[in-house]
């Protein structure tokens, strides 16, 4: 007993002076990063929208689940976007430059929160949703409930609403998640994961540096809030029909296709296949060598796919 007394004593000791170094170095770290947008009030909180082109269509670029700094991730992917569209990336409460939120995570408040800030920031609906991953869960409830709203949907290879058998992660373990990052384990093992952002991929050093910084204050209460929400968000939207007038692209990593053949002991395209019946004969998709990040390598390829969409919609 004396011996784990000892013990437990040095590892609190090593935990308060992580810390305590932890929050030293946070002071002051995310202030010298300046919102690469506009900050607008929805709801009595500040959200942020980043914009570039001046296109006929809009492009809205809405993030997957747990990206710390969207404007940054798909900065590569807007830039060429912006060559053709106006291009808008908004970023969630609790991630990015956006404030956090108490509001509840559901479907409807993503959507009007989706909503105002676009109509806040002079965007003005129909709207190409370009979602990735969990987001498309948000996309498919707002083209039910707004389908005049919306042009089309280009999915990056998106979450399917028509798998509701999910194991719910307990927010227990979030929980821990954040408490490591309070005591600068985060900070201490962020260097051993893969940096996937390059230069050669149309990243500037600024926006991987931002990206690397913001990824130290990702764990908060409301990214919490949206990961514990994610399975009932999905089992509702499930249950709504989907507009048959609302286009869609989906674009399928070639990683998800191998993990869920693994995973489903199957080819793989079982559970897109769910997913694509659900969506109507509207639907198309196309497989991407990449992983489940595609756009952080295969913009133009994006592109392309995207032009090609929009051409059939509008002959």
């Amino acid at each position: 007993m004396y011996i784990l007394g000892i013990i437990a004593t040095i590892i609190a000791t090593l935990m308060l002076i992580g810390f305590i170094i932890n929050s030293i170095k946070s002071k002051g770290e995310l202030k010298k990063i300046k919102p690469y947008g506009q900050l607008v009030d929805v709801g009595g909180n500040k959200m942020h929208v980043y914009s570039m082109g001046e296109g006929n269509e809009t492009i809205v670029l809405l993030p997957g689940l747990g990206v710390p700094l969207p404007s940054a991730d798909f900065a590569p992917l807007m830039r060429e976007l912006s060559k053709y569209y106006t291009v808008v990336t908004l970023e969630y409460f609790g991630v990015g430059f956006s404030e956090g939120s108490s509001v509840p995570r559901t479907n409807e408040n993503y959507t009007q929160e989706i909503r105002t800030a676009l109509q806040k920031t002079g965007f003005a609906p129909p709207y190409i949703l370009m979602p990735h991953s969990a987001s498309g869960i948000y996309c498919e409830y707002y083209a039910s409930r707004y389908p005049d709203e919306i042009k089309g949907i280009v999915m990056l290879d998106t979450t399917s609403t028509a798998e509701t058998k999910l194991p719910n992660v307990p927010r227990f373990v979030y929980s821990i998640a954040k408490f490591q990052q309070a005591i600068g384990l985060t900070r201490l093992t962020i260097g051993l994961i893969p940096e996937k952002k390059r230069i050669e991929n149309g990243y500037t050093q600024k926006e991987i540096n931002d990206y690397k910084t913001r990824i130290l204050h990702n764990i908060n209460d409301t990214f919490i809030n949206q990961s514990v929400n994610i399975v009932d968000n999905i089992k509702e939207v499930y249950n709504l029909a989907f507009p048959k007038n609302v286009p869609v692209l989906k674009l399928i990593s070639s990683q998800t296709i191998k993990y869920m053949a693994k995973k489903n002991k199957d080819d793989g395209m079982g559970y897109q296949n769910k997913h694509l019946h659900r969506l109507g004969e509207h639907t198309t998709y196309q497989i991407i060598d990449s992983s489940h990040f595609l756009y952080q390598d295969k913009a133009l390829e994006i592109v392309d796919y995207t032009e090609d969409f929009l051409k059939n919609i509008n002959q």
